[in-house]
């Protein structure tokens, strides 16, 4: 297989593991949720063309106290933490729910826009921009505050969206932030990493940086033929809302208390993008959680065994994910 073709390949697999939005066009087939202990019950906003869809999760005889919204990562990603790329289907955000609901504690999760139940809201690629993600979690934040017993939301936000959860933490009153296996750099310089490891043929690496530095600089740029996947027209706007945004920036600006929760065998983002989110909030609550990969299972640090771990969503969560979660959410209630 050329260079050209695998690095074709590459950028369109990139794209949907990192341009969340992009992928509004795609058909999302909504993956079965298993029983969840407690009254669960289908809740929308307005999502504009069509409403946006989730799950509200109330645990029987829930006491008054905090809630949580748990927001999906990059990609085809639904309420559930399932993604309709093929072999992502890991329920972490359903195991969360569930960790919760057993502990007492309300949750509301909700597929992404143009994503399973969420499709018909899904908007034109041109149109979308990071705070686009930004303002539906706003507003399952909203309807989640104002139901009975909840008195205040805490914001969980898994991969890219332990960003959304910082930023919309900015728009709305919490009483907390849980970024899990969150960048702390900016989307530029990890893409620019991810592409040093394809080794690719320096005159289309120079290409794709000279590019990428006029995006984060807010400027479109003329279509790179072979490239189109990373650089279409379309997809530029969305880049720049992203490219411009650092999360260590946006995490010091959260007012209120953080817990941040990363494993050691992520293969997707590192120990030390945690450390440079705590550095940010250097009173947050740093959990570094042995053995765990990005979809928060155990795994081993083997790529292909690592891997294997998101395709398996009756592999339970990591030891020590719901624990620290649920520890973080009591102390908000004090």
């Amino acid at each position: 297989m050329s260079m050209l073709r695998r690095l074709t390949i590459w950028i369109a697999c990139l794209t949907v593991a990192m341009v969340t939005m992009a992928m509004v066009l795609a058909s999302a087939a909504h993956a079965e949720e298993a029983p969840a202990m407690g009254s669960e019950r289908e809740v929308t906003v307005d999502g504009g063309a069509a409403p946006l869809c989730g799950s509200l999760l109330a645990p029987p005889g829930a006491r008054p106290g905090p809630a949580v919204l748990l927001i999906a990562g990059s990609g085809p990603t639904d309420r559930n933490g399932d993604s309709t790329v093929p072999q992502v289907k890991p329920a972490n955000l359903r195991l969360i729910a569930e960790g919760l609901a057993a502990a007492g504690v309300p949750s509301l999760r909700y597929d992404k826009r143009a994503i399973a139940k969420s499709a018909p809201a899904a908007l034109n690629e041109a149109d979308l921009r990071f705070t686009t993600a930004v303002d539906d979690a706003v507003l399952f934040a909203r309807l989640l505050r104002a139901q009975p017993g909840v008195t205040c939301v805490i914001l969980l936000g898994h991969s890219e969206g332990a960003l959304v959860a910082a930023l919309a933490a900015q728009k709305i009153e919490t009483c907390g932030v849980i970024e899990v296996s969150g960048v702390g750099r900016p989307f530029g310089q990890v893409l620019r990493e991810q592409l040093a490891a394809q080794m690719l043929p320096p005159p289309v690496a120079a290409q794709i940086d000279a590019g990428l530095t006029e995006l984060e600089h807010g400027r479109q740029i003329a279509n790179i033929p072979g490239l189109e996947a990373l650089f279409r027209p379309s997809v530029q706007p969305y880049l720049i809302s992203q490219l411009t945004i650092d999360p260590a920036k946006a995490l010091a600006a959260v007012k209120a208390p953080v817990l941040i929760l990363q494993g050691d065998n992520d293969v997707q983002v590192s120990v030390q993008d945690a450390r440079l989110l705590a550095a940010a909030r250097p009173d947050a609550k740093l959990v570094i959680l042995p053995g765990m990969n990005h979809v928060l299972k155990t795994a081993p640090s083997e790529r292909a065994g690592n891997l294997a771990a998101y395709a398996d969503p009756n592999r339970p969560l990591a030891p020590g994910v719901m624990p620290a979660i649920v520890a973080f959410v009591k102390s908000a209630s004090r």
